[in-house]
């Protein structure tokens, strides 16, 4: 076993804090991200939360976060002890292959055998003992070779995730529930999701990934060579401070803007080079109100969740969620499943159902010139 230990002795986690969170507006804009928000009244942000999460396995100075210029103040001000060179800034979004494969590229460059793991910002995961039991498994499969995932043993027949079909395990020392990956599959209508739920071959894709960084290079350079080009000579660049701009400058913005899930794990499980770790905790990647509802109501169906500090909210026979952020007084009256979210200069209201459909009304407010409330 000192195989196992020595290589979590190599981890390195990479948080990724990129993404407005659309389906959040108006509470998520471009300047105060869905990651900088507490949405579960625990007292702090979901950054924060990751932050938690990740530092006893890989220690607080092996920790790297990837986020936008425009954010930097803001992470440092919520992580005082992230290092600074493990601050990587990108100029414009360019999606998950080119901010993990920067990450990756640099730290192979530092520490030749990392294994990194990539853990998005905003998500929410509960019973820690488990997540850590997961993460350790994930990083002895690495270890081996493999592109290895977390997948989350599904509990409902959800339509808004990817699923990740498993296949027989691979007995893999350190890793003894790692299942081969079949195949990838994005999100299902729901009679599909009631299939995939009662088949039990199921996991949803949580987006997590774990990995040697020169096996992540290896397989970005396979499927994406002129992405894979770009990302390795930002790395040679990057831990001077005189190279560094010019070669953001210059590199950065032609990056192909593609999600890790297709650049590397697909192409990884159709050649049988992932793995995937079940995983028993709780986990939501909140991504819209009607998932923040339920968060926040503790699975009730008929409660309305409240947010907001200082929010002042009188309801009757009413459900559902209240986002108050203006200090008005919200009343609501007889009404089920609503969602209304009070800001000083903007005023959401919808329903749990149609809560997907908020990233539409980011799109239609872009269109229109609107970028004041965005």
């Amino acid at each position: 076993m000192a195989h196992t230990s020595s290589a979590l002795d190599r981890f390195y986690a990479v948080i990724p804090a990129g993404g407005i969170g659309s389906r959040l507006w108006p509470l998520s804009r471009a300047d105060a991200p869905k990651f900088l928000h507490d949405l579960t009244g625990s007292g702090q942000t979901l950054l924060r939360d990751t932050w938690d999460r990740l530092a006893p396995l890989s220690g607080e100075q092996r920790i790297m976060v990837v986020t936008g210029r425009a954010h930097r103040a803001a992470v440092e001000a919520q992580l005082p002890t992230l290092a600074d060179q493990n601050v990587v800034l990108e100029s414009e979004p360019r999606d998950s292959t080119a901010a993990i494969g920067l990450a990756a590229a640099i730290l192979e460059r530092r520490e030749p055998g990392v294994i990194i793991g990539s853990f998005a910002a905003d998500h929410v995961i509960k019973n820690l003992p488990l997540f850590g039991a997961a993460v350790r498994e994930a990083v002895a499969s690495a270890d081996a070779g493999y592109i290895t995932t977390i997948g989350i043993r599904p509990t409902e027949p959800s339509v808004g995730f990817g699923y990740i079909r498993t296949g027989e395990g691979l007995g893999i020392d350190g890793a003894p529930s790692a299942l081969s990956v079949t195949e990838f599959v994005e999100k299902p209508d729901l009679e599909t999701a009631e299939g995939y739920l009662a088949s039990g071959a199921y996991l949803w894709n949580a987006s997590m990934f774990i990995s040697r960084a020169d096996r992540l290079l290896e397989e970005i350079g396979r499927s994406k060579p002129e992405l894979h080009a770009g990302l390795l000579e930002l790395a040679e660049a990057w831990d001077d401070p005189a190279t560094r701009g010019p070669a953001v400058d210059r590199i950065w913005p032609g990056l192909e803007k593609i999600a890790i899930d297709y650049a590397v794990a697909e192409p990884a499980a159709s050649r049988g080079a992932l793995s995937v770790i079940p995983g028993y905790f709780d986990w939501d990647d909140v991504g819209d109100f009607a998932s923040l509802a339920k968060l926040n109501s503790g699975g009730r169906k008929s409660d309305l969740a409240i947010l907001g500090e200082n929010a002042r909210v009188l309801s009757d026979a009413s459900s559902g969620i209240v986002v108050s952020q203006s200090g008005r007084v919200i009343s609501l009256i007889g009404v089920k499943d609503i969602v209304v979210v009070d800001t000083p200069d903007a005023l959401l209201v919808t329903t749990s159902e149609n809560a997907q459909r908020v990233k539409a009304v980011v799109d239609a407010l872009k269109l229109t010139g609107s970028s004041d409330v965005l």
